[in-house]
């Protein structure tokens, strides 16, 4: 399978977007030309297409283990948690606040200050894994709700959600988790979860679809009005293409995982041998990480011409989240990890996918050695 990027492209921003397997968009925007009716009309033909749609979502719910009508899908993945913690608010109206890691990404930050829940943060150190000391001690005090994502956008460092939920059971609190880095890269135990959201296009089922799975048992919550669509809990016409896209990527993504695990874990050890064999520092590297991410510290400070040359010789990498990137501030990821604010400056995130290559990624080391070189 070839992705269709241009040939003078060498893709490493996965964790930013997947992207698109070609014949899934494709048949899903030849299914929506053929079948474009609106989902929500009263019409056989607007039936049959709400009928794909429980499908995807029985699909999903299976996945899951969980109710059908807990299930909802909405637009992208800052809409999934913002709707999350929505559903968290309408089931806990005199909740005030909630333990949540430092390592969220920023749109789970601002739904839960948009909701009014005070933010209690887990500590940290220089492994990215949150103290469990820390949230049984936040606990002890007061029996919040938990936020805390399953893999870093950035670091990459999984989360230990399986000790997390049995304190969460223990306390009797809920426990919400951020999936969009974890869903289709690693084995996933939705049961530790109360609720959660992931991604289509972070598959490469392409933009404008995500999902929030809550087991709150609620009836009726939203973030806005309208029509009736998805139970009642988003309203809007359906993106029945997008949909189905993303039901095929998880598929695809879930078949392959085994085998593309074991490939990009052999991709990532040798980027990050080859890169400290010239002076860069993996950051977390011996904590769990996902099979795909390197978070590299370089031993320069113009970063911004270095991701410029690496640009012009056609590979793409990142300096870590897309939301701050543009903004290159200091991540909040590593301030709390330890990280001074001029190192954080000096990282780069390099992220893999279904169709990187051996070939990229010898290329893209021999590169960055290059520049490095001409840069001290």
């Amino acid at each position: 399978m070839k992705s269709l990027l241009p040939n003078n492209i060498r893709y490493f921003d996965y964790n930013a977007t997947h992207p698109p397997i070609p014949h899934i968009l494709e048949e899903g925007n030849a299914e929506y030309i053929r079948e474009y009716f609106n989902p929500s009309g009263a019409t056989r033909f607007s039936l049959s297409n709400q009928g794909k749609i429980e499908n995807v979502r029985k699909y999903f719910a299976q996945i899951a283990g969980t109710a059908d009508k807990n299930i909802v899908f909405s637009s992208t993945g800052t809409e999934a948690n913002y709707l999350l913690i929505k559903a968290l608010r309408k089931k806990l109206p005199n909740q005030t606040s909630v333990i949540v890691s430092p390592f969220e990404h920023s749109s789970m930050y601002s739904a839960l200050r948009d909701h009014d829940f005070t933010m209690k943060i887990l500590k940290t150190n220089l492994s990215g894994i949150v103290d469990l000391h820390s949230l049984r001690t936040f606990l002890d005090e007061s029996n919040d709700p938990i936020v805390c994502l399953h893999t870093g956008n950035e670091t990459g460092v999984i989360q230990p959600t399986d000790q997390i939920s049995k304190i969460a059971k223990e306390y009797g609190v809920y426990f919400l988790s951020d999936l969009i880095q974890a869903y289709g890269k690693t084995e996933l135990r939705f049961d530790e979860f109360s609720g959660c959201t992931f991604s289509s296009h972070k598959i490469g089922g392409g933009m404008g679809t995500a999902i929030t799975i809550n087991n709150f048992d609620l009836e009726t919550y939203s973030l806005f009005g309208g029509g009736n669509q998805e139970n009642g809990h988003r309203a809007g016409s359906e993106n029945l293409a997008s949909i189905l896209c993303f039901n095929k990527a998880s598929e695809f993504q879930l078949s392959q995982l085994h085998v593309k695990k074991e490939r990009l874990y052999k991709y990532r050890n040798y980027i990050e041998n080859q890169l400290e064999e010239v002076g860069c520092f993996t950051l977390a590297k011996e904590s769990p990480r996902a099979c795909n991410t390197s978070f590299i510290l370089l031993p320069i400070e113009e970063i911004d011409f270095f991701l410029l040359g690496m640009e012009e010789n056609g590979y793409i990498i990142s300096t870590g989240s897309s939301c701050k990137s543009r903004a290159r501030e200091a991540s909040s990821s590593l301030l709390a990890m330890g990280y001074s604010k001029e190192e954080s400056l000096r990282c780069i995130r390099i992220s893999t996918g279904v169709f990187t290559t051996e070939e990229e990624v010898v290329g893209l080391t021999t590169q960055i050695k290059d520049l490095l070189n001409t840069f001290r």
